[in-house]
């Protein structure tokens, strides 16, 4: 199969070996770029914090980015939004690590379940994001602070890209991680002028809520867990 795959680098070369490890021919083409606050999260770890929770990997590459100023939190309780996340975390040096079940609401559950009474949270978010970890937490009366560690910013494509790649035959699939990538692919079908259908036969989505903002009339389908080996199922 040919496959488009959305993501931001460095993760979509990882998804990239995947595909054509079994087979597939990958070809990458990110919506979406981080820009880190590195300064940002080294001085919110100057300040008092019992736990950090993270809801991506993309925060656990900025805490990578800080070297040793990093290694006397490695000891702190870390909570990861799934399993790849916390895969992460370790690689990084974190010892004390809790997975959430994949989502933000879940991951408050996690929080609420393991966390002291009385302790306090850092949260290293990034922008835009959902909102359901903070929303779960404040219900919770869980005591927290946000700070937004990298923002996703759009690539910038030239017009015709999208044209460009399917001169000589439609892709098998789309590959679309969140709900901003699946938006922003959206938009630039609308620039480019290109039909979702005539583009793909098919668009794998992480999620419910990136497969909603598709062009409609796109049957979409939905990884039953939103994590990549579940959204490789699909393929």
């Amino acid at each position: 199969m040919r496959v488009l795959v959305t993501r931001p680098h460095p993760a979509a070369e990882r998804t990239a070996a995947r595909l054509e490890a079994r087979g597939h021919q990958a070809v990458i083409l990110p919506m979406m770029q981080a820009e880190h606050s590195v300064a940002v999260v080294r001085a919110a770890l100057d300040r008092r914090h019992d736990a950090i929770a993270v809801t991506s990997a993309e925060a656990i590459r900025v805490l990578a980015a800080l070297g040793p100023a990093l290694h006397p939190h490695l000891a702190t309780p870390l909570f990861s939004v799934g399993d790849a996340t916390a895969r992460a975390a370790a690689d990084l040096g974190f010892a004390d690590i809790h997975a959430g079940p994949g989502t933000g609401e879940g991951l408050a559950g996690t929080i609420a379940a393991r966390m002291r009474p009385g302790g306090t949270l850092l949260y290293l978010a990034g922008s835009p994001r959902a909102d359901g970890l903070e929303r779960r937490l404040r219900q919770g009366r869980i005591d927290h602070v946000t700070v937004e560690c990298y923002r996703m910013a759009p690539v910038a494509h030239q017009p015709d890209t999208l044209a460009e790649l399917i001169r000589n035959g439609a892709f098998d699939a789309v590959l679309l991680y969140s709900r901003e990538t699946a938006r922003r692919f959206a938009a630039l079908l609308d620039e480019n002028g290109v039909d979702a259908a005539a583009f793909a036969a098919r668009y794998l989505c992480l999620s419910a809520s990136a497969a909603k903002v598709l062009p409609g009339g796109i049957a979409a389908e939905v990884a039953a867990a939103p994590d990549e080996d579940s959204l490789f199922r699909l393929i």
